[in-house]
């Protein structure tokens, strides 16, 4: 038995559903993040996996996976750079107790 499309598909929902279960359900801000991490990496396995099983010769998943770990990070960097600055004024990370927009 070897590995194919199905199971590197398979993979990439269930961790996207974990992703999004995690972003819909959790209050700490820094778990979220994590949750929005893991669902880029699940859209990152689908691209190389379409990419591999049905264009092998092209690289174009392996190039927009690339595209998305550059945006992943720098939306951690920044997201952080938030969390951080939420905290220090705050003190605390709930994510149902930031209300900054609020008037």
């Amino acid at each position: 038995m070897s590995i194919g499309l199905e199971h590197y598909i398979i993979l990439s929902a269930v961790l996207f559903a974990i992703g999004l279960y995690g972003a819909l359900s959790k209050r700490n801000a820094i778990v979220i993040l994590m949750s929005i991490e893991i669902m880029l990496n699940a859209v990152n396995i689908a691209m190389v996996a379409f990419s591999r099983y049905i264009v092998p010769a092209l690289l174009t998943g392996h190039i927009f996976a690339i595209f998305i770990i550059v945006v992943a990070a720098a939306e951690a960097t920044v997201g952080l750079a938030i969390i951080i600055g939420i905290y220090r004024n705050r003190e605390t990370i709930d994510a149902s107790q930031i209300n900054l927009m609020k008037w």
